[in-house]
């Protein structure tokens, strides 16, 4: 890997750089050190990525294919995505700080979800409606939006790609990728992918650069007829007015601050190793980690020895060796509002069981360590704070009311998890709980097969899945009348 690496973006078919020739760095987590450097986009560079999106919907040869040879371009790329997924697993963890055993395998299985989808373009139908009209038939189409502004965070970086375009391209529509500021090198190798596989010019545009005027333009852009963002509220406030400009459609997948809840009668081996996935794995960098674990009172002290046990050894070190089990966060600024949260967290009240300072990481890099915190009360603010980071609040119940209140009392409900081996209150549990996603004794478990949203603040729409396909279309009624008899005087009622 050269020691920089000089990235442009890609537009209409080709690779080049910001209009005014600004750029910016993006540092390695692992090392503080920079280690490429990104096109800044301009508001011309903007509109030139969606024009060329709009003419490639509009006029070029994508917009004359068929659904089942739309699929075979998907199919391609998810043979590529399959071939290079050490490479493209080795740049995002140099470029995010996530580890390469987990960059590698999720590079590798996304190819999945294009798999799924190019199985899917040729799937999608309308209906022929019983309608209460003698001599017509009804009917309905379904036809593409036109052009998808997808907008993506740093963290998973090509999953949420695969679930945001692979629908949006199964149905005939055209795509402007905006990759993170903070991470963007996996987006711009992903798009080498798109270019190998022979997706004609402009079907998909991959630009970098901040929220403005980057952000702003895309999302605001007159010829846009679709947003779909993942990120967090704040920027979410911001998508939804910019698209007041535009009326694009919208879908928010945002933060998370998930319940973990564990029953007196749970496999407490199994559970143990669930909260550890849930909020540890990839350095707690997941708006579904578990970052709220809710234990009952009679297995409690029994679980956190065992929890405390694992976390009190889990590696931090170089994302890229194996043998490292949490890497770095990615950015500084993570780290600073995980200490604040912290600092407030034992001023209110509650005990820090393991972790809380950085004072055991290793001296260069954005490390935190992972940390388990006994919370007294709900109230504390970092029981409802989406930290993004390996923080884990716990609290303990009583009964199944009990935890089903203090489980809803977030303005999140992106996802939930609940181990018991009782099979009514699993049900009776996924049934009430205010979430988008509830995995009952498991966790953080995808599919292409499987929706994916959630509730309140955790936004709306829904991600992957057959329906996904349907939300980047909309529907064409059509009537045809069948009767060889003129239409009547329309003055006379009948």
């Amino acid at each position: 890997m050269p020691d920089s690496v000089r990235y442009k973006m890609f537009i209409n078919g080709i690779w080049q750089d910001a209009s005014d020739g600004k750029r910016f760095d993006s540092i390695n987590p692992a090392t503080e050190q920079p280690w490429c450097s990104i096109p800044e986009s301009t508001e011309d560079d903007i509109n030139r990525a969606v024009e060329s999106a709009h003419a490639a919907f509009t006029s070029g040869p994508w917009a004359r294919l068929t659904p089942t040879e739309r699929g075979k371009y998907l199919r391609r790329l998810a043979e590529l995505l399959d071939e290079k997924s050490e490479h493209l697993g080795r740049i995002e963890t140099i470029d995010t700080g996530k580890m390469l055993k987990e960059t590698r395998w999720q590079a590798k299985y996304i190819a999945e979800f294009f798999h799924f989808y190019a199985g899917c373009a040729d799937k999608v139908s309308g209906q022929t409606l019983p309608i209460d009209k003698p001599d017509m038939i009804t009917l309905t189409l379904r036809e593409p939006l036109g052009v998808i502004a997808a907008v993506v965070p740093w963290n998973s970086q090509l999953f949420l790609v695969a679930v945001k375009i692979g629908p949006a391209l199964a149905a005939g529509n055209t795509v402007v990728l905006k990759a993170s500021e903070h991470a963007s090198a996996a987006m711009l190798e992903f798009g080498k992918l798109v270019e190998e596989a022979g997706f004609p010019e402009g079907v998909v545009n991959i630009v970098t650069g901040h929220a403005d005027p980057c952000g702003r333009m895309l999302t605001s852009h007159p010829l846009v007829q679709r947003i779909s963002f993942t990120g967090g509220t704040t920027a979410a406030r911001h998508v939804v007015r910019n698209s007041a400009e535009n009326f694009a459609q919208v879908s928010l997948e945002l933060g998370g601050k998930s319940p973990f809840i564990v029953f007196d009668d749970a496999n407490i081996e199994s559970a143990v190793n669930g909260s550890i996935a849930g909020i540890f794995g990839a350095s707690g960098q997941s708006c579904v980690a578990g970052s709220r674990l809710y234990l009952h009172n009679s297995i409690a002290d029994e679980f956190l020895d065992k929890m405390l046990q694992q976390a009190q050894t889990i590696k931090l070190g170089d994302p890229l060796d194996d043998a490292t089990q949490m890497g770095p966060l990615a950015t500084y600024a993570q780290i600073e509002h995980i200490e604040r949260q912290v600092e407030m967290a034992k001023a209110e009240g509650g005990t820090i069981l393991t972790g809380g300072h950085r004072g055991d990481t290793p001296a260069t890099g954005w490390y935190y360590p992972p940390t388990i915190i006994a919370c007294p009360r709900q109230d504390l603010t970092i029981v409802g704070t989406e930290l993004f980071g390996p923080v884990l609040s716990v609290l303990r119940f009583n009964d199944e009311d009990e935890v089903l209140q203090l489980a809803n009392d977030s303005q999140f409900g992106l996802a939930a998890g609940v181990f018991t081996r009782d099979g009514a209150r699993s049900l009776r549990m996924t049934k009430a709980l205010r979430a988008g996603i509830v995995w009952v004794n498991t966790y953080r478990v995808v599919s292409p097969i499987a929706e994916f949203g959630g509730f309140k603040e955790s936004g709306y729409g829904r991600e992957s899945g057959m329906q996904a396909i349907y939300d980047y279309t909309r529907p064409k009624t059509a009537w045809l009348n069948i009767s060889d008899a003129p239409l009547t005087n329309p003055f006379v009622m009948r």
